[in-house]
């Protein structure tokens, strides 16, 4: 079900195998001039079930599982071996495997795609391998642990014609399609402000003086992966307090900052900052963990007939209570324009000056119901359709996303280059925008 170019020769779709026919259906083999064939077979091939790999298989990674189970789970791969097994007695025909580096290399031959929810360091190790392996990768948020991995893992998804996807899940809710067209209407006018906040703070916290034995169901090594090596601590990393660690996560921007600055970047289709300059109320940078709170300032250029914009995110302990003259929950968007103001969430969304819009009827809709953000995936593993969350679109997404921890860590606002990938003004930030690896879990060149 990998997506690979075919010739256009109609007698070579003749007496294709299962996987054969389906890595040459799709928009691939469509465009080298095998329409009938291939449409003559799209029904029965869509209701073929992929063969999926599953890196991480509990938590976040259980919701994703959830989201493709009605396909063919194959493999399952987890550190901890408690998690494993619970898995496994799910599927009962999938192998199992503590190290995804091994259940790729053994499992790509016999599977079409992946599910990847594990902790941020190994996002990228794990997608390169399996997409440079050929199958469709499916990647949890934030795309990527540094900025240089975003690119990466966007270009390799290119270069291999896979189908992918980054778990921003609200992206296919009802509610973020209905802003997007409100907004990119003209409903209130040229948006060339935006804030977005979430109430949330993972950070804090020194490393513990001592180290003790992991428990007989972690293999605390794997665990590790491309992380420096560092002694388990009971409750301080494995399984839920990771992101605080910059070694492992990227805080509360890193968490939280693909789901809600995803909404402007749809609707006013931004892409790189120019400059980007983060603050705290911390007294320092700490070296091991993620800030309280953060305020970060990215500027947009002008992008077609949209005006050059600025985009400020909040979180944690500088998360405020009103923007823009309104006063808010603890997480949102507000959109500025030259004639109105619009504040969305999840699920809902609210124009300013309320007395203006009370009559305000919104355009018609133009950008069609997700079918589910999973199965939009499982759809383009099939048949070679679009995906709204892409590693292009989620790739620069991520990059944007984490600069922001860039410009605090260096305590600098950052000129950025997107092509070089280098902040012009700053060369100390290239410490933070790449990074080294333990041997043998090194990121994968794609030939």
């Amino acid at each position: 079900m990998r997506k690979q170019s075919v010739s256009g020769e109609k007698t070579k779709l003749q007496g294709l195998k299962r996987r054969q026919f389906m890595k040459a259906s799709g928009a691939a083999a469509l465009s080298a001039g095998v329409w009938s064939e291939v449409a003559a077979q799209e029904s029965r091939s869509a209701n073929e079930k992929l063969k999926i790999l599953c890196v991480g298989t509990a938590n976040r990674a259980a919701a994703n599982i959830d989201g493709i189970r009605n396909e063919n789970v194959v493999g399952l791969c987890d550190v901890d071996s408690n998690y494993l097994d619970r898995a496994a007695n799910q599927f009962k025909g999938a192998r199992t495997y503590s190290d995804y580096r091994e259940m790729i290399a053994s499992e790509a031959d016999r599977a079409d795609a992946i599910v990847i929810a594990v902790a941020d360091h190994n996002h990228a190790p794990a997608s390169i391998r399996a997409i440079n392996a050929g199958l469709h990768c499916y990647c949890e948020k934030p795309l990527t642990h540094t900025i240089q991995e975003a690119r990466l893992v966007a270009q390799a998804a290119k270069a291999k014609g896979v189908a992918t996807q980054m778990g921003t899940q609200i992206h296919a809710g009802g509610n973020y399609r209905r802003v997007v067209e409100v907004i990119q209407s003209g409903a209130i006018g040229d948006v060339k402000e935006v804030h977005v906040w979430v109430g949330k703070g993972w950070g804090g916290g020194d490393r513990p003086a001592t180290g003790e034995t992991p428990p007989a169901n972690l293999d605390w090594n794997l665990w590790l992966g491309p992380a420096p090596e560092r002694p388990y601590a009971p409750g301080r990393y494995h399984p839920a307090q990771w992101r605080r660690w910059w070694d492992f996560g990227q805080g509360t921007l890193g968490d939280m900052g693909c789901h809600y600055m995803d909404l402007p970047f749809w609707a006013l289709d931004l892409r790189h900052p120019v400059s980007c300059e983060a603050v705290s109320n911390d007294d320092r940078v700490h070296p091991e963990t993620c800030p309280l709170g953060l305020t970060v300032k990215y500027q947009y250029p002008e992008r077609g007939k949209m005006p050059a914009c600025e985009l400020t995110w909040y979180d944690g302990n500088m998360t405020p209570r009103e923007v823009a003259g309104e006063r808010v929950p603890g997480s949102g968007v507000m959109f500025v324009g030259t004639e109105g103001k619009m504040f969305a969430d999840y699920s809902k969304y609210r124009l300013f000056p309320t007395d203006k819009y009370s009559k305000y009827e919104a355009p018609a809709p133009t950008i069609p119901d997700s079918i589910g953000h999973h199965a939009e995936w499982i759809k383009a593993c099939k048949d070679g359709s679009p995906t709204l969350c892409n590693f292009d679109y989620s790739g620069a997404l991520t990059e944007a996303v984490l600069l922001g921890n860039v410009s605090y860590r260096t305590g600098k606002r950052l000129d950025w280059d997107a092509k070089s990938l280098k902040a012009t003004n700053c060369p100390e930030a290239d410490q933070y925008i790449r990074k080294q690896y333990r041997s043998g879990w090194e990121m994968e060149k794609t030939v």
